[in-house]
């Protein structure tokens, strides 16, 4: 009698095998008994060796005694043939029972078969700038595209306030505005107090300390004071609106929106851009106070009194000079917030689409951020603002 292990299997299956050459390049296999895991895999090494030792063409396989085969058996088969097909062999089965070669038949050799890697073909340096020039334009066409819509939808909200959730817009401005103070205060007078610091040490030379008062009132109000507070709005309230919107991306609630019949611009982007039009322009005023406190600074370590350093700025810089840093301000938050949007409603799937979509939102609204302050500079110019 057969002995059993602890699962209640025989040590040794109920089989026999056994190979001869039938004639010059001709093998036969006969396998006799249970063709399943517990005998399957001595037989298919017994068989590999014997193939690699006979290098037949033909290998016959006499299967007329298999009382048994479950899939380890059928993949013993299938193996053997793929091998003998992949050598340039070939393989006969003969006396297998008809239950034993439906399952063989389920398998399709071709979708074995290794598939050949592609090598990818090699672009040109030309094809490479035209590529990436292509790509630029359209992300230039989406992003103004997409700004006109944000911009018209924006316009149309404030013609009829009623249809503005401002509750949403509210808590946007909370998180996006209100909590970005001590950032923009610590930024704005570390700003006011380096410049000061660097303009002094050469107008000391010169007995012209005191103007330096000018140039931190204008550089901070014309120029650092609204440029600084897009640039920190980009990197925090940008990649905030990105995340969100992509993450409601990724979790199908854009599409559900769009099957309620609810525009996503409309529903999601409005009360965002509306925020950040509204609060960028205060915190450039909170930054434009704090960049001048921390000017005062130095002139006070110099011997000047707060009086004088006041009203020397006072009588540099204007109303047109506050307002053109506020128009600016409240241009570069439109745009701060339209490609946070844009990048978040652009996400695709995956696990760092996400990441991708934020990362994209902050460095497209910094170049922005650039490319427009430099229009505004040229404009400004001309006009003699």
């Amino acid at each position: 009698m057969p002995k059993y292990n602890s699962l209640n299997m025989p040590d040794t299956p109920s089989s026999s095998f056994h190979t001869n050459m039938i004639s010059p390049g001709v093998l036969g296999v006969k396998i006799i008994g249970r063709l399943d895991s517990m005998s399957t895999g001595n037989i298919w090494r017994e068989t590999k060796l014997e193939i690699d030792r006979t290098s037949p063409k033909r290998v016959i396989v006499d299967a007329s005694g298999i009382e048994y085969c479950d899939g380890s058996g059928i993949g013993y088969l299938f193996g053997l043939r793929h091998r003998q097909q992949k050598g340039g062999g070939d393989l006969e089965i003969r006396g297998l029972q008809a239950e034993f070669q439906q399952l063989l038949d389920l398998f399709d050799p071709s979708e074995f078969e290794e598939i050949q890697a592609i090598k990818p073909k090699s672009i040109g340096f030309a094809e490479k700038i035209g590529r990436a020039t292509c790509q630029i334009c359209e992300h230039a066409y989406a992003l103004i595209e997409f700004l006109g819509e944000a911009g018209a939808a924006l316009v149309q909200a404030l013609l009829n306030p009623r249809q503005v959730r401002w509750k949403d817009a509210f808590l946007v401005a909370e998180t996006a505005g209100v909590n970005a103070l001590p950032v923009i205060g610590l930024v704005g007078f570390l700003m006011g107090l380096i410049m000061a610091f660097q303009a002094a040490i050469p107008m000391r030379q010169f007995g012209a300390e005191i103007y330096v008062a000018n140039l931190v009132g204008l550089s901070m109000v014309r120029e650092l004071g609204p440029l600084m507070t897009a640039v920190v709005l980009a990197g925090r309230s940008g990649s905030s609106f990105a995340a969100e919107l992509g993450t409601m991306k990724i979790n199908e609630e854009i599409d559900a929106l769009i099957t309620m019949g609810l525009d996503p611009v409309q529903f999601l982007v409005v009360t965002r851009v509306l925020a950040a039009v509204i609060m960028t322009p205060l915190l450039t005023l909170f930054a434009d106070l704090i960049g001048v406190m921390g000017g005062s600074i130095v002139l006070l370590s110099m011997g000047y009194s707060l009086s004088s350093y006041f009203n020397q700025m006072v009588s540099m810089v204007d109303y047109m000079d506050l307002l053109g840093g506020l128009f600016k301000s409240i241009v570069f938050g439109f745009m701060v917030a339209g490609i946070g949007c844009l990048r978040g409603l652009q996400t695709e799937i995956g696990a760092s689409a996400v990441g991708d979509s934020t990362t994209r939102a902050v460095v497209g609204g910094i170049v922005l951020i650039v490319v427009a302050d430099g229009i505004f500079s040229v404009v400004y110019y001309y006009l003699g603002i």
